[in-house]
């Protein structure tokens, strides 16, 4: 067993540095780690089956972690992309694959809607690895194909639930099989089994909203960090048991939980003890798989492996990108949404080997799922990085953050995001004498910058070691002038949580943005292109034929009115019924005010025209 450990560690220690250094990712390191120890080329590790059940584990705790960062009303905000994104992705691709499957190879109808399923999936592990690892999750593309994502993991239990019904022998040949998750509920009736499955998910919201708090103060007053860890293990653990005792997916009820936790005061402490642990399950797991890939059955079959990996991949993303065009993403976002899941996914795995059971698929059948969906992940991060290299051009990246001994601290300003908005803040502050603190996450713009003479520090100001380094501790004022609205609330977050006594001003990318940064209590910001917005239009007003003095006080109206329309609509954003009707009223009470001080700017102008002053 230990000669198993050693030989995991030392591929993994050789080929994921080499994989980084390449620009390749960790994932695909991991990848070609197990390919080089597995059975079919140096054949150091044997059958993979039992390791990969252990690594799988990861996935739950990758879960956990990914729901610590959403807050349960950020999870609400991506319900329809979850429902409706997700389910027409799972649909509309098994049903193509079905096709494909049925009409081109002439496979049985169960076997072809079986396949269908089975391909639909993405992999959880490789996705939201890699995005996160570029730091891509909170983009648009990154949020919908998380959703989809979601939704899978929720979709296999249905077709767990489905697949017996496509058996062609009596479904008791599955009791051995099924007998392994030991789901201790399988034997009482559907409506039981629904009231157990929601009165346990209730517990867990229950347990985690209540009952966590105290019990983290009490593990946490023992000021022992081991005990901490333990608990977090244990939390998560035991979730994961239950689920899978009544027959739900581990991965889902962590998930549950973490969302629940999100709110929780020790979330930061959670995810820094679970880190690691997932980190080294999940590099564990793609070992498995790169390992789990048969050669010799390659070899025999490349033509037909080849051109069905080809397809699937070609299927999968022509279907996510028509439905990022349908959802109205952004065209990189698109093609981000479309590579990141145009692959095969771990729960493949486990339904390929249901359905071996059931004779859905014969022996060489499951083999050729298998190292279809297995070769499909493995091509996974190369879309990805084609995409970083092709489309957003920020291979620029691998330039490593400057150290923090190097960043000069400041007792007065620190900037984050010296572009084109953060250089007239910076310029003005330092004619007034201020000393300035600039971190910027470009390192062209960092280059540029210095170029000009100017001190600048190539850094992310949402990593607590960097901000601290350019003197959060001691300084007056954060400047937030970053052009992406997800970094800016996260730099928010950790300077309130961290730093209580620094002053916050910042840049809102629009006027979605500038609701959340007022939500989250910063009531110094603007939105960047909303005071040239109105110049420009007093401008436009002065050549329709309005007078300076007309169009000027058009403009401040406006500026008064939207601005205070601004406090008050952000206490209702997110409630799409009263938002909208607030809009409609605030509109409405625009178009009176500025209708109003027309008629009365009209008539003093008449007044002061036929000299009755005093009237006017």
């Amino acid at each position: 067993m230990l000669e198993i450990a050693v030989i995991y560690l030392a591929a993994a220690i050789i080929a994921v540095p080499i994989a980084k250094r390449l620009g390749l990712g960790s994932v695909l390191g991991y990848l070609l780690a197990g390919v080089f120890i597995g059975p079919f080329v140096l054949g150091v590790v044997g059958d993979q089956t039992e390791v990969m059940h252990f690594a799988e584990f990861g996935v739950v705790m990758m879960l956990f972690l990914v729901g610590l960062e959403l807050q349960p009303s950020r999870l609400w905000k991506l319900r329809h992309s979850i429902i409706g994104l997700g389910g027409l992705q799972v649909l509309m691709t098994a049903a193509l694959i079905m096709a494909v499957c049925y009409w081109t190879f002439s496979l049985k109808w169960q076997t072809s809607l079986a396949i269908g399923f089975m391909l639909a999936l993405s992999s959880t592990a490789i996705v939201l690895q890699t995005l996160a690892e570029k730091g891509w999750i909170k983009q648009d593309g990154g949020q919908n194909a998380f959703s989809v994502l979601l939704f899978q993991d929720i979709a296999v239990i249905p077709i767990l639930a489905l697949l017996p019904l496509l058996a062609f022998q009596d479904t008791t040949l599955i009791a051995g099989a099924t007998s392994q998750n030991h789901n201790l509920i399988e034997a009482f009736p559907a409506w039981a089994q629904a009231s157990i499955a929601l009165s346990v998910i209730a517990l867990i919201i229950v347990a985690g909203k209540y009952i966590s708090a105290p019990v983290f103060r009490y593990i946490a007053d023992t000021r022992l960090s081991e005990v901490f860890t333990i608990f977090a293990l244990f939390l998560v653990i035991s979730i994961a048991l239950v689920m899978q005792k009544i027959g739900l997916s581990p991965a889902l009820g962590t998930f549950l939980a973490g969302v629940v936790l999100a709110e929780s005061d020790f979330r930061h402490e959670l995810e820094a003890d679970i880190e690691p642990f997932k980190g080294l399950l999940l590099g564990l797991f793609f070992i498995t798989v790169g390992a789990s890939i048969d050669f010799a059955f390659l070899l025999d079959t490349f033509a037909l492996v080849i051109t069905l990996v080809a397809a699937l991949v070609i299927i999968k993303a022509a279907v996510l990108f028509c439905l990022a065009h349908i959802f109205k993403m952004q065209s990189t976002q698109k093609l981000l949404f479309s590579l990141a899941l145009a692959q095969g996914g771990e729960f493949a795995f486990v339904l390929v080997s249901v359905t071996g059971n059931l004779q859905i698929l014969n022996t060489e059948q499951v083999k050729l799922v298998t190292l279809v969906v297995a070769i499909s992940m493995l091509l996974a991060p190369l879309l990805l990085l084609a995409y970083e290299k092709y489309v957003t051009g920020i291979n620029e990246a691998t330039r490593d953050y400057d150290s923090a001994e190097d960043i000069a601290s400041t007792k007065n300003v620190i900037v984050a995001g010296y572009g084109r908005f953060g250089q007239v803040i910076g310029r003005l502050l330092r004619a007034q004498g201020y000393h300035l603190s600039i971190l910027d996450h470009s390192p062209s713009q960092v280059d540029l910058v210095r170029k000009f003479g100017d001190q600048a520090f190539y850094g992310d100001a949402a990593r607590k070691n960097l901000l601290e380094a350019a003197g959060a501790k001691d300084a007056q004022l954060l400047v937030i002038a970053v052009d992406e609205p997800d970094k800016t609330l996260e730099i928010i977050e950790l300077a309130q949580k961290h730093y209580p006594h620094l002053k916050i001003v910042t840049r809102a990318i629009d006027r979605r943005h500038a609701y959340q940064i007022r939500q989250l209590g910063v009531t110094a910001c603007k939105r960047e292109t909303f005071d040239s917005s109105i110049s420009l239009g007093v401008e436009a007003l002065k050549l329709l034929g309005e007078s300076t003095e007309n169009a000027t006080r058009a403009g401040e109206i406006f500026r008064q009115h939207d601005e205070n329309a601004l406090i008050s609509l952000a206490e209702v954003w997110g409630d799409d019924h009263v938002y909208g009707a607030a809009v409609k009223q605030s509109m409405q009470d625009l178009i009176q005010v500025l209708n109003q001080d027309k008629a009365l700017l009209n008539y003093k102008n008449s007044a002061e025209a036929t000299g009755d002053l005093d009237n006017a």
